[in-house]
């Protein structure tokens, strides 16, 4: 079972007992916190859509702890002006662990196998009618 999920403005696709980083959030380490804004679930093939967000699902994770990503190098410059402009950058972060993901409502979206077949049926029948109607063809 997975979820896609929005946390602090970005979307990710989670599943339980995996651990994430997201943008900073304020809760305490250790806390528990809850996401809503739940755009996809699948639980085992079955396929739930929100439009945008699922009604009722929500995913439970708990703050591990607060940290700084790895320094990220900005370096700026323009040719045969001598403009040379170094700077670093460190994102703040929070490194958090899915507990669980409850999903209750929403539509289903059709099974992607039923709709292939379907269309697969329509485009053999008539290429088998023209085949054999060259074969006709080619015999007189």
């Amino acid at each position: 079972m997975y979820a896609i999920v929005e946390i602090a403005g970005q979307q990710f696709k989670v599943s339980k007992d995996l651990k994430v980083y997201v943008n900073r959030l304020t809760n305490e380490e250790g806390s528990k916190v809850s996401f809503d804004k739940v755009l996809l679930l699948d639980d085992n093939g079955t396929i739930t859509l929100g439009a945008p967000a699922i009604e009722g699902a929500s995913v439970e994770a708990k703050v591990l702890q607060h940290l700084k990503g790895d320094k990220v190098i900005v370096f700026k410059k323009k040719r045969r002006k001598g403009y040379k402009k170094r700077n670093g950058h460190r994102q703040y972060l929070t490194q958090i662990v899915i507990e669980g993901i409850t999903g209750v409502g929403a539509k289903k979206a059709a099974p992607k196998k039923a709709a292939v077949e379907a269309n697969t049926e329509e485009v053999e029948a008539p290429t088998k009618k023209v085949a054999k109607a060259k074969k006709e063809d080619t015999q007189e």
